[in-house]
């Protein structure tokens, strides 16, 4: 399992820069509200083979009279409370400011690992100054430049080193289905329809962290763990923060999980929020089934289930091999339809193929469509095979991996798609040389 890091200070010191630097691309959550769009950043990292989520909050500015602010600020104190270890930035060009000072002391409470990181030190004389820092109480200071990346790997060292390693009950082997959605999508009214009324059936335990209630359901020939984070709303401290305390329990949600059943609210669409949390399942290698909930609520003769189908595979392409259900939680309808084709989704994130069954349907079809030839060079591949992964895995020697790009790695993946059932797993394909 992989920590979560935040990344907080006041604004304009640089985490933004840094996040993007760290995940070598920019991800983001955004949450519309009235006259303001609040981006929420969050992917995952890995540093010396260790892998981690890393959070990128906004600008801390205490006793503001601005209302989008107070959110920010909460927003804040909830990834304070939530991460396993703090990386707090100050500006060495501000030098040290009474907000830092106050902002310490917040952190602080939080009895994490805290990481005191100096940013904008991109020269020599900078170094020099850093040292009215150590007010703030923190040692080491980790002098940087998110611009240029100069100092991160120190700091990245002693981070990971830090971290404990993240391990989950495994009392038995079976399926771990994840309910993830966005507040009111109607994870809870999901839920109780598959165990709501059938208490006798169900036995629940403390999940091995306080982000997890597992539930063990066995019932009409189905035995799963259901990894239920509809229970988000029950604390009490981020009453108007819910959309952000969601994503961090589906983080960690989703990280325990084999396979994630996405809640669409069908009166909503597939919005940003939804789409974020799809591609976080999708870059963790989780199973995806898609459930557009409150369908019984959509007028048909406006909106089909084709014309929604098309839409949400327009969001989520080129991924498109995801099972979409509609269901509604309230009439119960295709509810356990939808745990039959998580099941199906399960045991294709686990199915094997055998290297000579790979080979022999491959190899053909490489044969007959080879890769386009780059700089004048003719790639050629030889022989594939699956890697022993809990995900499945594939691996394609050739003579010159290096000139192999995307659009050949999607065909070769479709080709997959075609011939193995995969539906609803991501897969992912590497190149080495033979």
């Amino acid at each position: 399992m992989s920590n979560i890091i935040a990344i907080v200070g006041r604004p304009n010191v640089g985490k933004s820069t840094f996040f993007n630097r760290m995940i070598k691309r920019r991800e983001a959550i955004v949450d519309p509200t009235s006259g303001v769009t609040r981006d929420r950043h969050y992917s995952k990292c890995d540093w010396n083979g260790k892998t981690f989520t890393l959070i990128d909050t906004g600008g801390y500015i205490e006793n503001s009279d601005d209302i989008f602010q107070k959110e920010i600020d909460k927003q804040i104190n909830i990834a304070i409370n939530e991460a396993d270890a703090i990386i707090f930035m100050v500006d060495v060009n501000d030098g040290l400011t009474g907000m830092d000072l106050n902002l310490s002391k917040l952190i602080r409470k939080s009895k994490k690992s805290i990481f005191l990181v100096v940013n904008k030190v991109d020269n020599s004389k900078k170094i020099k100054i850093i040292g009215e820092f150590y007010e703030l109480g923190f040692d080491p200071i980790y002098p940087l430049s998110s611009i240029n990346g100069g100092g991160t790997g120190e700091l990245l060292d002693d981070l990971v080193s830090s971290l404990k390693e993240k391990k989950t009950e495994n009392e038995t082997q079976i399926p771990k289905f994840a309910v993830v959605g966005r507040p009111n999508a109607g994870k809870s009214s999901y839920i109780n329809c598959l165990i709501g009324e059938e208490r006798n059936i169900v036995t629940e335990k403390a999940g091995t962290t306080r982000d997890s209630i597992y539930s063990r359901y066995n019932l009409f020939g189905f035995d799963f763990n259901l990894v239920d984070t509809a229970g988000i709303r029950r604390k009490s401290k981020v009453k108007e923060n819910i959309e952000f305390y969601s994503v961090i329990r589906s983080i960690r949600a989703i990280e325990y999980s084999d396979v994630c059943l996405l809640i669409v609210d069908a009166t909503r669409g597939f919005d940003g929020q939804v789409q974020n949390i799809f591609w976080l399942a999708h870059r963790n290698q989780k199973g995806i089934v898609i459930l557009v909930n409150k369908w019984d609520l959509i007028d048909k003769e406006k909106k089909s289930t084709k014309d929604f189908e098309k839409m949400i595979n327009e969001k989520i392409s080129p991924f498109e091999d995801v099972p979409i259900i509609f269901i509604s939680s309230l009439n119960k309808q295709r509810v356990f339809r939808s745990i039959e084709k998580a099941v199906e989704v399960y045991k294709n994130r686990k199915k094997r193929i055998s290297t000579k069954e790979l080979n022999n349907y491959m190899l053909p079809i490489i044969e007959k469509y080879p890769p386009p030839s780059s700089k004048g060079k003719h790639i050629k591949i030889k022989f594939c095979n699956q890697l022993p992964t809990f995900h499945p895995q594939f691996i394609f020697f050739c003579n010159l991996p290096q000139y192999l790009k995307d659009p050949y790695k999607r065909f070769l993946e479709n080709k997959l798609r075609e011939k193995f059932d995969f539906s609803g797993s991501p897969i992912q394909i590497f190149f080495r040389k033979k």
